[in-house]
């Protein structure tokens, strides 16, 4: 009886716990600025999702530091930075080893390459 007690409880909670997100609480509703810079959108992606390996000096295997503006703005236009986050570009998709950046994050650094690539 107490067997059967416990795996009904255990089943219960088990069903109850389940989440179906829907597809729009997968999306970030922030709106992409009318002109993304550096300074203001994307030293601050680059320092919580980048910084841990490429480091100056870099570290873990990465190629390149991505510490400064222009080390960033190298990397955009030499070395597919913008095809390693999408993971189309060669070596695996970025952030090595963690879960693909959500697609307004990669919107936003697409949009800061259109706008030119401006520092502020």
């Amino acid at each position: 009886m107490k067997l059967k007690l416990l795996f009904i409880v255990i089943t219960t909670i088990l069903l109850f716990n389940c989440a179906n997100d829907s597809e729009d609480d997968l999306i970030d509703p922030t709106p992409i600025p009318a002109v993304v810079t550096y300074d203001a959108d994307i030293k601050s992606i680059i320092d919580i999702n980048c910084i841990s390996c490429h480091s100056d000096p870099a570290t873990s295997g990465a190629s390149i530091p991505l510490t400064t503006y222009n080390q960033v703005k190298s990397a955009v236009e030499n070395n597919n930075l913008i095809g390693r986050i999408n993971g189309d570009g060669p070596g695996g998709i970025m952030p090595q080893g963690g879960p693909k950046l959500p697609q307004n994050t990669i919107d936003l650094i697409e949009k800061w390459q259109t706008d030119g690539l401006l520092k502020n």
